[in-house]
């Protein structure tokens, strides 16, 4: 249910949402009205990363995507919360990250809530990034006919191989969670049951994006540039290397998508650059990229 509602201009708003599927906790959700609202719209779902949007590396704070889509005529709903979930449905409660039923709440609980609320004629598309571009994959899974249009950008598509669980044990342990309440220890089989790599078939009919860098610095890589997380050497340093680093690794995970959606005879766009570390440049240059599958879902 919405809790709350705040509308500080007649173009965005915010809501909260109680979910009972995480015993009642509540979540805020920013939703950026379509450019014409005299007629139902489609909405785009935007998953921030590993923070989830609580902290400032977020779509909002980060890009320009808000201002690229404000003469859409799209409902953009940006759900916060969900930091180091990898918006699953945990099998345990995290003393640290208290109870996460993501995946039940983004596919079960809040879209009939904003279709209710926003009047929209429920169609959807999803777009994530980092942890959240492997999400977006495994909620279009999880509930293929939610979803006419899905963008991953620098998402690990495995989770059940040791790259795969590799990336996710970091991102988890990142947030101080425990990796056995999520999918049980890696190896168990809730890996795999949500790998999108393994249950790439269930892809079909979705109009795809997927993009990834090469871990090598590219133009967004300079010294206290726009998309600096924060200033200084050291941080530079670290999007550089750090960076670079999990990027590379990300474009095996791309490639690995690529070559069993080709098997499996699924058209997907793949964009890969020959530059790009994990950073938000690079994501803001693919959310632009992309934007025409997703527009095609939305709007076909």
């Amino acid at each position: 249910m919405i809790a709350r509602v705040e509308e500080p201009d007649g173009r965005n708003i915010r809501i909260w949402v109680r979910s009972a599927a995480m015993d009642g906790a509540t979540f805020p959700v920013d939703i950026q009205r379509p450019a014409d609202t005299t007629q139902p719209r489609p909405t785009l779902y935007l998953l921030n990363g590993a923070g989830g949007g609580v902290d400032d590396a977020s779509w909002q704070l980060r890009t320009n995507v808000l201002d690229f889509l404000s003469d859409k005529n799209v409902n953009v709903v940006q759900p916060v919360g969900g930091q180091f979930s990898y918006y699953t449905d945990w099998i345990n409660y995290d003393p640290v990250l208290g109870p996460n039923k993501w995946k039940t709440y983004l596919t079960e609980e809040l879209p009939p809530l904003i279709d209710a609320a926003l009047g929209t004629n429920q169609v959807n598309a999803i777009a994530g990034l980092s942890m959240a571009g492997t999400s977006v994959l495994a909620l279009s899974i999880a509930k293929p006919e939610l979803y006419r249009s899905v963008a991953s950008y620098s998402g690990c598509a495995q989770t059940s191989d040791p790259i795969g669980e590799a990336f996710v044990q970091m991102t988890v342990e990142r947030g101080g969670g425990t990796i056995a309440n999520m999918w049980g220890p890696p190896g168990s089989p809730l890996w795999a049951a949500n790998d999108p790599l393994v249950h790439a078939d269930k892809l079909r009919g979705v109009n795809l994006f997927v993009s990834s860098g090469s871990g090598l610095p590219g133009p967004h890589d300079t010294l206290d540039g726009p998309f600096q997380i924060k200033p200084g050497v050291s941080q530079w340093a670290d999007q550089l290397v750090v960076g670079g680093a999990i990027e590379a690794g990300i474009r095996m995970c791309s490639v690995n998508l690529q070559n069993r959606l080709n098997q499996l005879g699924i058209p997907a766009t793949f964009d890969f650059t020959l530059t790009g570390t994990h950073s938000w440049g690079y994501w803001q240059d693919a959310f632009v990229a992309s934007w025409p599958v997703l527009a095609k879902g939305l709007y076909s």
